[in-house]
């Protein structure tokens, strides 16, 4: 194997580090979103991981780029895990900033289960746990999965802001709790995205075309091609 193509896997099995670490942060935001308030100490560690793996990304592109000269699809598959592990990195961010705002909503147990938040946490879990699949076996049936699974928890997201938004105009005592229940919300919402452009980032690896701004309406990845 030639050091090029050594620095190749490496870049590989860091990526698949970086994913693996950020459905555990995300699993630790939705615990304690919907349950308790949890010891920082796990969650900060995962964090300073995700931080040394961005790093180390950058690192690898950086010496490949310095020493080599990618052909395309090689290219390629640089230049999205740059942007993969910028998503990630930020995926972890939000994940702790869930956390914190967890610490703020003294009803939370009243107002998770009145809006069925639950549900949606569920779908954030998943769709970060479909990610990493995606980044470990590149596979567009998934990719497909998590671009509809993020419109749908857009969707529910939005429609349970806007519910407890009517429920703190009603009911004073809850809008500390219910504001800093909505900023969870959209740290949700936001991490969903973020799986969303790591599912575009590895279309784009796999096939050579953006797909950013494509319109995922019943979306068929056949017809991307």
């Amino acid at each position: 194997m030639t050091h090029f193509e050594m620095e190749l896997e490496k870049l590989k099995d860091v990526i698949k580090k970086i994913g693996t670490l950020a459905v555990s942060q995300v699993g630790e935001s939705v615990k304690a979103l919907l349950f308790e308030p949890i010891e920082g100490k796990e969650v900060k560690k995962i964090e300073m991981k995700i931080d040394k793996l961005d790093v180390k990304i950058d690192e690898i592109c950086q010496s490949i780029f310095a020493l080599q000269q990618p052909v395309a699809s090689d290219l390629r598959f640089i230049m999205a895990s740059l942007q993969i592990s910028n998503e990630i990195e930020r995926i972890g961010d939000l994940a702790v900033s869930v956390i914190k705002r967890s610490k703020s909503i003294k009803e939370k147990h009243d107002l998770i289960s009145k809006f069925e938040i639950g549900d949606l946490a569920k779908e954030v879990e998943l769709i970060t746990a479909k990610t990493n699949e995606c980044l470990q076996t590149l596979d567009e049936k998934t990719i497909s999965e998590i671009l509809t699974l993020n419109k749908n928890i857009k969707s529910k997201g939005d429609a349970i802001i806007e519910h407890i938004i009517e429920e703190m105009k009603s009911h004073s005592k809850v809008v500390v709790s219910g504001t800093n229940l909505v900023i969870a919300l959209k740290h949700l919402e936001r991490i969903s995205d973020h799986c969303s452009n790591v599912a575009e980032y590895v279309y784009f690896m796999v096939n050579a075309k953006i797909i950013k701004h494509e319109k995922h309406e019943d979306l068929n990845i056949d017809k991307l091609d």
